[in-house]
């Protein structure tokens, strides 16, 4: 019977602390019940957080600003200049509130790099770029319409990953939530 009792304690225990972790809600996101769906996204196919996401307190603040721009994507000009160690790239639009929303973005990403707390970690290529953060510098530079950042490798293996997650943004403008959804493939050590 003490087992028993034991064990019934142990799962009281974890229930609470999974109640008790729940994420805070955003204020413009209902309390209860499901998001509304968004354009091009079924229901149940994004959106939701993945491992290591449910405690990062950033995740929807970033993930809603990302979605901002994935709706206003047809109002962003991105260039990419391919450079041997990485790339640099400047993304811009000519509405205020998307550049705006296009300098936020970048300096959640940068801090995230930074702070090696990945985003998009289902996704191959994302879960390569983040494990490999700290081989990366990034340079982030505000223009009148948006942004400049240099991202660069001392690491060719590296300069590969940044080439790659170059492509695969200008592809998510391009595309939209159908080219997020997608997963992306990791570069060869060896080419």
């Amino acid at each position: 019977m003490p087992r028993l009792l034991l064990l019934l304690l142990l799962a009281a225990g974890m229930v609470l602390l999974a109640v008790s972790r729940d994420p805070p809600t955003v204020a413009d996101e209902p309390a209860v019940g499901p998001p509304p769906p968004r354009e091009g996204v079924p229901r149940g196919r994004a959106g939701g957080r993945g491992p290591g996401q449910r405690d990062d307190p950033r995740f929807i603040e970033d993930r809603n600003g990302f979605h901002f721009l994935l709706e206003n994507r047809g109002k962003i000009h991105r260039s990419i200049t391919r450079l041997p160690n990485g790339v640099e790239t400047v993304t811009e639009s000519d509405a205020k509130e998307i550049a705006d929303g296009i300098r936020a973005h970048v300096a959640a990403m940068h801090g995230r790099v930074a702070e090696r707390r990945g985003i998009h970690m289902r996704d191959p290529l994302f879960r390569e770029v983040f494990r490999n953060a700290d081989r990366i510098v990034m340079e982030v530079a505000d223009t009148d319409k948006g942004v400049r950042v240099r991202e660069t490798s001392a690491d060719p293996y590296v300069a590969k990953l940044i080439h790659a997650h170059a492509e695969v943004v200008s592809r998510f403008i391009e595309n939209g939530y159908e080219e997020v959804r997608r997963n992306h493939a990791v570069p060869s050590r060896d080419e």
